[in-house]
């Protein structure tokens, strides 16, 4: 059996190490990026389903005049292989022939609408970083209006001496 010995010093690395750590995983940043991740993963279902439920069907039904479905696009190859019966077994004998079908090797159909996602996901993110930063020039661009020091109890008492004075 073995016999572990920490030395102060190990657990004062270990401590130092896990006290780093937590003041890192709790600053605003890391926290922030963990919320944009969450929102980013929604957004990424929202672009999905007005891909999938908006923008293809239209596409879809103007392509499929010429036989183009992006759903089913794939390159296939044809084939052959023996008729099963119920149970799974080939059929031997008088029916026992090849059925003919098309194998997909190649689906380019859902890889055409995941880019269609993807540049989508990307206009959105390049619009909302221009209008960020376009607000945030407008806000840097703006003066800052400086407000008039308001002089301090012993001067407005030395000028309404001064201007009394004045006046007499």
């Amino acid at each position: 059996m073995l016999d572990v010995v920490h030395t102060k010093k190990e657990r004062g690395d270990v401590m130092g190490l896990v006290q780093e750590f937590k003041e890192f995983a709790l600053k605003g940043s890391v926290i922030d990026l963990a919320v944009g991740v969450v929102i980013g993963g929604a957004f990424s279902g929202i672009v999905k389903s007005l891909v999938d439920n908006i923008i293809m069907p239209p596409i879809n039904l103007l392509t499929a005049r010429s036989g183009v479905n992006f759903k089913e696009a794939a390159l296939t190859i044809e084939t052959e292989s023996p008729k099963l019966d119920d149970a799974g077994k080939i059929i031997e004998g008088e029916g026992a022939e090849m059925l003919v079908q098309d194998y997909p090797i190649l689906n380019y159909g859902p890889f055409t609408q995941t880019i269609f996602e993807f540049l989508l996901i990307a206009l959105a993110l390049f619009v909302a970083i221009k209008l960020i930063n376009a607000a945030r020039s407008r806000m840097e661009d703006e003066p800052e209006e400086e407000e008039v020091a308001k002089p301090s109890e012993d001067i407005q008492l030395l000028r309404e001496i001064r201007d009394a004075l004045q006046k007499s």
